[in-house]
């Protein structure tokens, strides 16, 4: 896996290149776990299991994994409603179950699931952080669920409106937002430094100078924050919300980190990914995670292209930076405590803005219009309900659009000689399509012979086999020849006796 390091160039670049992915990293790990509702150590454990654990097993050698804005969602829903000493046993058990799922090779078909229903799941996980982080960025607390956030936004500007604390940590978290909005805008040579540490670091200075009175993060050390999970939490996830809490965890996660294993692959043109390795390597990762109580991890597209773009070409890149993450934790915790919070929120505030597909959505609605609607429901449905159902109302409205398209088919009526009717139906005869192939059948005349060949379809379901069968019993008059219905598996043998004659 490393033998390519014995070239020092190669070697140089992967070092520079772990640099720029742990100042990417550092205060996305911070900012994260703070959004979850978490001690902010444990969004650094998270980085450094994805950098050193995930980073030396096979799979995607380029990507990075850590604590994802993109779960931030559903593992603040999940403290809140079981516990921090739950979230370990939960993280812990979705590990399980993804390297199950990788090594019985489900990898692969995770790519199955559709973009569009993965485009609104970021949109809605997007929508909901942004609503939470802007309480988060004035020093509020935030309500719970996505319209409350929605409804208790008139009360926000009020409490702007009447200045204090909340306006100038607003301030604060604004000018973050500003800067991590101009920084691509700037230089190359200035832009060597990320964005996000920048942001933070100056939004740090100015506290600090200003004597701003803000919250800042609290610290507690990192052997501190490891509460592994017990025997009891376990027992305690035997619930179906817990358990669909978990499995909202697991194929989350699966899908986020193998989306963007396909996004990192067209980067570089270095080995391809693995995905059922990349998928237990995930699992491995998340089984290491929930063992120590910390935030699960997926492979996070931000800080894999920051590994790409700065010129990595091995796992050497990601693992180190997971090095730097656990030296920085061990040896200047003390500096995570001088962060205010609303610098971090407007980092998350940024990081959910760019979720959100806005200027591909008016492209999408013109030449794929469906797919514009499942991306709209899907989001909608989770900043309605939640994330898990919002995406399971996202695949159904998918799976109904796939089987519409597919269900195509062609009526065609002709009249023999001797007036003799035959209706030829071809395609693809499925439940979906059964009103209109009834209405075309009902229209034609009861009195005249009538044949109903089915031979060119394709697929004919059973709801669709029922339902012209009883048409042609009860369809022509009495007096008048019974409706004569072809079947397709009846043409092998009709062909069969032709020749034989």
């Amino acid at each position: 896996m490393f033998s390519p390091l014995k070239d020092r160039t190669v070697l140089r670049r992967d070092i520079l290149a772990s640099l720029v992915v742990f100042l990417v990293a550092l205060p996305l790990c911070v900012g994260v776990a703070v959004a979850s509702g978490v001690p902010a150590e444990l969004g650094l454990i998270t980085g450094i299991v994805g950098g050193i654990v995930v980073g030396c097993l096979p799979g995607s050698s380029l990507q990075v994994s850590g604590p994802a804005a993109g779960l931030t969602v559903l593992v603040y829903e999940a403290v809140q409603e079981f516990g921090l000493a739950a979230l370990g046993a939960i993280v812990l058990i979705s590990g399980l179950l993804q390297l199950l799922l990788g090594a019985l090779g489900f990898g692969r078909w995770f790519r199955a699931i559709s973009v569009a229903v993965v485009q609104g799941m970021l949109a809605g996980i997007g929508l909901v952080l942004v609503l939470g982080q802007v309480y988060a960025m004035a020093d509020t607390a935030q309500p719970s669920g996505g319209l409350g956030k929605l409804a208790g936004l008139p009360a926000l500007a009020g409490s702007l409106f009447s200045g204090g604390t909340a306006l100038t940590a607003l301030l604060v978290g604004a000018g973050t937002v500003a800067v991590l909005v101009l920084w691509p805008r700037l230089p190359a040579r200035v832009r060597v430094v990320p964005g996000p540490l920048v942001a933070v670091a100056l939004a740090t200075a100015v506290t600090a100078l200003c004597g701003l009175p803000i919250a800042k993060v609290e610290v507690q050390g990192l052997l501190e924050a490891i509460q592994p999970p017990s025997l009891g939490e376990f027992g305690g996830l035997a619930t179906v919300a817990a358990l669909g809490t978990v499995l909202a965890f697991t194929l989350i996660a699966s899908a986020e980190s193998l989306f963007s294993a396909a996004a990192v692959d067209r980067m570089h043109d270095g080995p391809r990914t693995d995905y059922d390795k990349e998928l237990m390597a995930q699992g491995i990762g998340n089984t290491v995670c929930g063992a120590l109580g910390a935030l699960p991890m997926t492979a996070v597209i931000v800080r894999s292209a920051a590994n790409v773009q700065a010129g990595a070409r091995t796992s050497l890149s990601r693992v180190l930076h997971g090095v730097w993450l656990l030296l920085f934790a061990a040896l200047l915790p003390a500096a995570i405590g001088v962060i205010p919070l609303a610098a971090l929120a407007g980092v998350l505030v940024h990081a959910g803005c760019k979720l959100i597909p806005v200027k591909d959505l008016l492209p999408l609605w013109r030449e794929h219009r469906g797919e514009a609607v499942i991306l709209v429901v899907t989001a909608v449905a989770i900043l309605v309900t939640n994330l898990f159902e919002g995406v399971l109302l996202g695949l159904l409205v998918a799976v109904c659009k796939t089987a519409w398209e597919t269900s195509h088919l062609h009526v065609e009526v002709r009249e023999l000689t001797g007036g003799r009717l035959v209706a030829t139906i071809t395609g693809n005869a499925t439940f979906l399509r059964l009103p209109r192939i009834l209405e075309e059948l009902e229209n034609l005349p009861k009195d005249k012979p009538i044949e109903l060949d089915l031979s060119g379809l394709r697929h004919l379901d059973h709801a669709c086999r029922v339902a012209l069968e009883n048409w042609a019993l009860r369809h022509n008059d009495a007096g008048t020849e019974p409706v004569r219905m072809l079947h397709p598996e009846e043409v092998p043998a009709q062909a069969s006796s032709a020749s034989s004659t």
